[in-house]
């Protein structure tokens, strides 16, 4: 089901923009009608109140682990099935899937290891931070979770327009990630709506990002950081840029040499991460100090750095956890929410 697909039946049925507007805005905002809620025709209600009730089984809790301080993973069962995975950030904020599996196939992520199954319609995306509204309010979205957006990218960049529109949450506080893909770019410099950017970089080497990512398109370091460049300008803030420090694999001195290097005139931000640790796999994070170096040096080198670990590692939802069909020990009942009435 898809956001085009319930507009089109409300119209049919006499339904008005404003009537179109307000649909949406319960549903994403959790409002309930109010006097001065514009009243829907009577030949338009039947319609709503089937939608509604497609819209509340877009996506159900079936698992919750929680952490008081690290906020809470949700694996979401779809109608088909299909079993996802969104998590509640701290300081409201949630981080949400994009596809069922991903194509990209990054050595260090679990979620490319069964490749990818199925794209998420926009309304399944959206129904992620629908249900995130029972837990907490929301004031970021990251699309940071499960699936590469940049190939789904219609439904993507139609679930960011929606949530401009209608939740309330800032252009800079939608954050799409992605390994970089010319569609993509060109995409979002063409829109009115240009949700801040988080590019997937790993490697200032070529190759080396090409056997990180075996799957992604293309495109020589140097082209995304002049996109980046010319984004910044477009939508005026920054474009942030992901570093997966790995042992031995891409944290070498050359590496960040050529950081340094690159980010000469550039304000873009360089968020440096160790990998997660993850069972079975073989990569392994370096150790603090030498990661403590290597931020020196950066800092030195007059690159903006944020070196942070990954949110929601003790409810094992960092970046690259997700796995389809895990199951774990730690899971919390979810507590009861009226669903969208």
């Amino acid at each position: 089901m898809e956001i085009r697909e319930v507009e089109e039946a409300l119209r049919q049925n006499g339904a008005l923009q404003v009537h179109i507007d307000h649909f949406w805005r319960q549903w994403i905002l959790r409002k309930a009608p109010t006097a001065r809620t514009p009243r829907l025709p009577l030949s338009v209600q039947e319609t709503a109140h089937k939608y509604k009730d497609e819209l509340n089984k877009l996506a159900e809790v079936v698992e919750e682990c929680s952490s008081s301080s690290d906020g809470t993973r949700l694996v979401l069962k779809l109608h088909d099935g299909q079993l996802i995975e969104s998590v509640i950030l701290p300081r409201g904020g949630v981080c949400v899937s994009t596809q069922v599996g991903c194509a990209v196939g990054c050595v260090f992520c679990m979620t490319g290891k069964s490749g990818l199954i199925r794209q998420l319609s926009d309304l399944e995306i959206l129904a992620q931070v629908e249900i995130a509204r029972r837990y907490q309010q929301i004031k970021k979205v990251v699309f940071m979770g499960m699936g590469e957006p940049s190939h789904n990218l219609k439904r993507v960049l139609s679930s960011i327009n929606f949530l401009a529109k209608y939740s309330g949450i800032s252009y800079k506080n939608l954050v799409l990630s992605t390994v970089g893909d010319r569609r993509l770019f060109d995409a979002i410099m063409a829109s009115k709506v240009k949700p801040a950017l988080a590019l997937s970089l790993h490697s200032t080497f070529d190759e080396k990002r090409k056997q990180l990512m075996p799957n992604i398109q293309p495109m020589p370091v140097a082209d995304m950081m002049a996109f980046a460049a010319e984004y910044a300008k477009a939508g005026g803030y920054p474009v942030q840029f992901q570093w997966t420090l790995i042992d031995g694999v891409n944290d070498g001195d050359e590496e960040v040499e050529n950081v340094i290097s690159l980010w000469k005139g550039q304000k873009a931000i360089l968020n440096m991460i160790p990998v997660n640790k993850i069972a079975g796999s073989p990569y392994e994070r370096p150790s603090e100090e030498a990661m403590l170096s290597i931020a020196e040096r950066l800092k030195k080198g007059h690159v903006l750095l944020k070196y942070r670990h990954s949110a929601a590692q003790e409810v094992e939802g960092g970046c690259g956890s997700s796995q389809k069909n895990r199951r774990t020990s730690r899971i919390i009942k979810c507590r009861e929410v009226p669903a969208f009435a």
